[in-house]
């Protein structure tokens, strides 16, 4: 009876442990032990339960520990049935895929960091990458919610790798002097050393070893991660993805770089370019197979070795990545994008490096990664992406191209504006309530007359609010009229930047262009209320706002699996 009364007790001093101290093994593993003290004939119950906290298989070992349970104990089955709905939760929350941004700060006016702290809470962006560890950014960061990738930039590590006190200092001035009120979630160990900096590649796991080895002195390694981003071109005959394999000559490096991601739960860290693959595949990559746009199944590039079909570069390369990992004898690693994006402006050598298209890749990479799409080799499991990156850099060196990756100005303003419509409240500059089509400023008004008479007539534009009396009557120019009828049209063509051109005399912008009574049909809200969202600038102090956020959507899916998990359980009971 003493194993059925305390029963309760145990399980509210469960939750109160796992709350107070974040770590749901800790608390499940010093609660076990009290528990055996008094009721040592579970012993097999608790080890099959603490056994599922290891391998992750959270459902299967309830299956059998329910086994080992007969009815007169069925009280305390339930306490761990309990204790194993509330892992399985966990579990899925912390499973659920996410799009960071990187932060890049080649500017000359780099905005300060607590601008950049409100322009992505603004944004709602929750995950970043930094490439360094600035101590101002930390500190802007702390508080915010926002988890944060720093690095060690590459001119750093020949010294971290040969000297381990090195190492250790830096952990103690740039991690623990920070955490855990700004929530850093791993470090980048260099960026690409191989391909960059191969002088370097020698140090390059030692490094890694000895950043590591400093977290757990602090007693940070299971919060904090230690990887190291490789590009993409160290995998060689890439397609088709199964034959993939690593340039041989860094097998010396990646075997003990993967032991060491294996040993301490880390993830690959890779970069995907599909821009420069296009660029250089002089024409047998079609542009469209680049930016994640819908493809015929003839259109697809097929894997003769496996016969599965591929619809996108990204995809391709993420499974070259895990058949490469394979080749070596390693299947248990996760894969993390730490880069991707594409530029909007380019030289004339660079025609594809436009808005319209890094819009496309963006929108459509992000899409891909929220609703869990996979790959065709990890169906419904989705890569984690780092979009490059927040801001265009004026100061990179090299072509236009490199100087045009940003999603935003140095002021805040959107490059362009992301068509994320049903992709969650990820990057306020959406187009779901947020974006209207107006005429162009100093646009000639002969065409923008050409124009509104189109979209009155063949348009099929209802204008009757343009006429006299009417509520978008004033004022009585062509600038307002176009502008009115414009909107209306884009709305009712999904919003694609399509329906916003005219032969040149339109733009989409996220100003409201409603005023008085005439209200424009992008400024109704589902209810019925008005909306006049526009993209912040770096100046907003704006909070969170409500919906959902960049962690990802696991709320209703675990709520699904919890119930999957009890229904079982009543039925093995």
């Amino acid at each position: 009876m003493f194993c059925f009364s305390s029963s309760f007790t145990l399980t509210l001093l469960f939750f109160i442990f796992t709350f107070i101290s974040n770590n749901f093994i800790s608390s499940s593993l010093s609660l076990s032990l009290i528990f055996l003290q008094h009721c040592p004939t579970f012993f097999p119950v608790v080890s099959i339960f603490l056994s599922s906290l290891f391998f992750s298989n959270v459902v299967s070992s309830l299956q059998l520990w329910v086994l080992f349970v007969s009815p007169e104990n069925s009280e305390m089955a339930w306490l761990l049935i309990l204790v194993l709905v509330f892992a399985v939760s966990q579990a899925t929350a912390d499973e659920e895929p996410y799009i960071g941004v990187n932060i890049g700060t080649d500017l000359s006016i780099m905005p300060h960091p607590t601008q950049v702290v409100a322009l992505l809470k603004a944004q709602q962006i929750r995950h970043i990458r930094l490439y360094d560890a600035d101590r101002g950014m930390l500190v802007a960061l702390a508080n915010s919610g926002i988890r944060v990738m720093v690095s060690i930039p590459n001119e750093q590590l020949l010294g971290i790798g040969q000297s381990n006190s090195t190492a250790a200092n830096w952990v103690s001035r740039n991690i623990v002097a920070h955490y855990p009120a700004t929530n850093i979630t791993a470090i980048c160990v260099g960026s690409e050393v191989l391909t960059t900096l191969p002088n370097a590649a020698r140090v390059l796991v030692n490094a890694m070893k000895f950043i590591h080895s400093a977290l757990v002195a602090s007693n940070l390694d299971n919060q904090i991660k230690v990887s190291s981003p490789l590009a993409s071109s160290i995998i060689l005959d890439s397609f088709p993805p199964s034959q993939a394999f690593f340039n041989r000559s860094w097998n010396p490096v990646l075997v003990p770089m993967l032991n060491f991601l294996q040993s301490t739960g880390s993830y690959l860290m890779l970069n995907i370019y599909p821009y420069y693959d296009y660029m250089q595949s002089n024409g047998v990559i079609p542009l469209d197979y680049a930016l994640f746009k819908p493809l015929s199944p003839t259109k697809e590039a097929v894997d003769a070795n496996t016969l599965v079909h591929y619809s996108n570069v990204f995809d391709a390369m993420v499974d070259a990545t895990y058949f490469a990992m394979a080749f070596l004898n390693f299947t248990n690693i996760p894969v993390i994008v730490t880069e991707t994006g594409w530029p909007s402006k380019g030289d004339s050598n660079e025609p594809d490096a436009t808005m319209e298209n890094a819009n496309t890749y963006n929108s459509n990479l992000i899409r891909h990664v929220m609703n869990k799409t996979g790959t065709p080799k990890r169906p419904g499991i989705a890569v984690s992406t780092y979009i490059y990156e927040l801001y265009n850099e004026d100061l990179k060196p090299g072509p236009i191209s490199e100087k045009n990756w940003g999603l935003f100005d140095a002021n805040g303003d959107p490059i362009y504006i992301l068509r994320l419509t049903d992709s969650g409240s990820l990057l306020a500059n959406d187009t779901t309530n947020q974006t209207y089509c107006t005429a162009k400023e100093g646009a000639d008004p002969k065409m923008l007359q050409a124009a509104l008479d189109w979209a009155c007539g063949p348009g099929k534009v209802d204008c009757s609010p343009l006429l006299q009396g009417k509520p978008c009557y004033e004022p009585d120019n062509v600038i307002a009229h176009a502008t009115y009828a414009f909107d209306t049209y884009y709305h009712r063509m999904g919003k694609t930047s399509d329906a916003c051109d005219f032969n040149g005399v339109a733009d989409i912008t996220t100003t409201d262009p409603s005023h008085g009574s005439c209200i424009f049909p992008g400024s109704l809200g589902m209810n019925g209320t008005m909306v006049n969202i526009t993209a912040p600038s770096m100046n907003s102090t704006s909070s969170d706002s409500a919906g959902w956020n960049i962690y990802g959507r696991g709320g209703f899916g675990s709520m699904l699996l919890v119930i999957k998990v009890m229904v079982w359980s009543l039925i093995l009971l």
